[in-house]
C-alpha cells in the first residue's frame, strides 16, 4: 500500500449510532475504526474523519483521531472539547501541532494513558464501542471509557458519514474483527 485503505461499510451513513466489535491485532499491526467519514477525492479507498485508533504497541489505542483532518482530537485518557471553529476559509493544517489539533479544550480526565492501557490485552481479543450521539463521541474498549470529545466545530465536525475499517500502510501486520454490531 501506498496510502492508508479503508475496508468501507456499504450499508448507509450512520449519524448517531453505537457500534460494537472485537479485535485483535499483532504488535507491529496499526488500524482504526473510521465513522462519520468521507471519501478523500482522488485518493482510491481513502476516508477522512473520525478514528477510534487500534494499534499493537498501544501507543494510541483508544484515542480519537482524525483521519487525514485534525489529527488528534483526545488522547487516551482524555475528555476534551472542540473549540467552535466558524470560518469555513481557516486553512486545516494551521491548526495542527505535533500530530494534534491545537484548538481543543481538554475538560477532564479519566485515568492516565499508561493505565487505560493496562486494561486492553496485547495481541489478544478486546471489545471496542463506539458512541456517536450527535457531536458527543466515546470510544471504550473493554468496558473504559478511553477518551471522549464533545465537537463544537461547526466547519471540519461531521454528524453523519461512511464507517470504515482502516487498512493502514507500513509492514507485515495482523488485524482481526469480529461480531460487528450496529445500532442506529
Amino acid at each position: 500500500l501506498k496510502t492508508n485503505s479503508f475496508i468501507v461499510w456499504k450499508g448507509g451513513m450512520p449519524g448517531d449510532f453505537e457500534l460494537t466489535l472485537d479485535f485483535k491485532i499483532t504488535k507491529a499491526g496499526n488500524s482504526g475504526i473510521n465513522y462519520r467519514s468521507e471519501y478523500v477525492k482522488d485518493v482510491p479507498h481513502a476516508l477522512r474523519g473520525y478514528q477510534a485508533d487500534i494499534d499493537g504497541a498501544m501507543m494510541y489505542t483508544g484515542q480519537n483521531y482524525e483521519e487525514r483532518g485534525r489529527t488528534t482530537l483526545a488522547y487516551r485518557g482524555q475528555k476534551t472539547t472542540i473549540n467552535p471553529q466558524n470560518d469555513p476559509q481557516v486553512q486545516l493544517r494551521s491548526k495542527v501541532k505535533n500530530n494534534a489539533w491545537t484548538d481543543v479544550t481538554v475538560t477532564g480526565s479519566f485515568g492516565t494513558s499508561d493505565a487505560l492501557k493496562e486494561k486492553v490485552k496485547s495481541e489478544d481479543w478486546n471489545t471496542l464501542r463506539i458512541v456517536a450521539k450527535g457531536n458527543h463521541l466515546q470510544h471504550y474498549i473493554n468496558g473504559i471509557l478511553m477518551s471522549d470529545v464533545t465537537d463544537d466545530d461547526k466547519v471540519f465536525g461531521k454528524s453523519t458519514g461512511s464507517l470504515g475499517m482502516q487498512v493502514h500502510v507500513g509492514g507485515p501486520m495482523k488485524v482481526e474483527y469480529r461480531n460487528i454490531m450496529l445500532k442506529q
